[in-house]
């Protein structure tokens, strides 16, 4: 188990890292706490993919840049989420977190946790009998999290750790789900992370990403167009980062269709693979269960 000493989340639990036995739903699967030691090398174990129309580019300093970036906007991330998508992200979370089909006692995964909106959104859906990990890459992030998750009294049921959406710390079938919300364009190889969400879920659990994507309808394409390369990074720029509200809308440019996102599940040995397609097309949930 976790707890929260001021800020950082100290270890409690009688695992090791990785790889450890995992008991039963309600337990805590074995992974690395905050604090102590480098942040992890991103993306350092596998090729960099990364979508540009029909080519793939290899880009082996996006996941510095990625985590200093989101480092540099924590303390306005969730004001600026919820000002900037009009609260349809809290909608959009909600969708998703339905379609993890998750039950009181269940164990559940968050990969790229952040300030631990969704992870806080699985720990009501598991009750006091259940456990939710968050994984994420950037510690400023999670350290926001952790104070978000002790000011609700659910620093017992809910554990954040500094981890690789890429070589997530748990154990094979150690969680009943896992989701990821708008990461996917921030890691540098989506097929892999599928592949690590699909190995750390038990037989029969479900695997969801919610992420932006671009809309269906050439009209309101132009529109959001407008919107999200033009105004967005605007705004951005005066409450927070220019520089990082400028990537949001370009991370979206050449990335992954929401036909390819789909096929790269499948790959990853998950079936019953649906599309959810939100507000427009403007965001998509994509949905896979394991078999067995």
């Amino acid at each position: 188990m976790a707890r929260v000493s001021g800020h950082l989340l100290e270890e409690e639990h009688p695992f090791g890292i990785g790889g450890a036995s995992y008991g039963g739903a309600g337990g805590t699967p074995a992974i690395r706490p905050i604090g102590g030691g480098d942040a992890p090398a991103i993306g350092a174990a596998f090729p960099g993919t990364e979508a540009t129309g029909s080519q793939v580019s290899y880009d082996p300093d996006k996941p510095r840049r990625v985590r200093a970036m989101f480092g540099t906007i924590a303390g306005r991330y969730d004001l600026l989420n919820s000002l900037l998508s009009f609260q349809m992200h809290k909608w959009w979370r909600r969708v998703a977190l339905r379609e993890c089909r998750l039950a009181p006692g269940m164990v559940a995964l968050d990969v790229g946790a952040g300030t631990a909106d969704m992870a806080l959104g699985m720990a009501a859906r598991v009750g006091a009998t259940g456990h939710v990990v968050g994984i994420d890459f950037c510690e400023p992030m999670l350290r926001l999290g952790v104070e978000k998750v002790a000011r609700r009294g659910l620093a017992a049921r809910v554990q954040l750790a500094v981890g690789d959406a890429q070589m997530l710390p748990l154990a094979d079938e150690s969680v009943d789900a896992a989701i990821t919300a708008f990461v996917l364009r921030n890691v540098v190889d989506v097929p892999r992370t599928f592949a690590e969400m699909a190995r750390v879920t038990r037989p029969g659990g479900r695997v969801v990403s919610l992420e932006l994507a671009r809309p269906a309808s050439p009209l309101f394409g132009r529109i959001y167009d407008l919107y999200f390369h033009r105004v967005l990074p605007r705004i951005g720029g005066l409450l927070s980062s220019k520089e990082a509200y400028t990537y949001l809308p370009n991370s979206l440019t050449g990335f992954h269709s929401v036909e390819t996102l789909a096929a790269m599940m499948r790959a990853a040995g998950l079936q019953e693979v649906k599309v959810l397609r939100l507000t427009g097309g403007i965001v998509a949930v994509h949905v896979g269960r394991k078999p067995g």
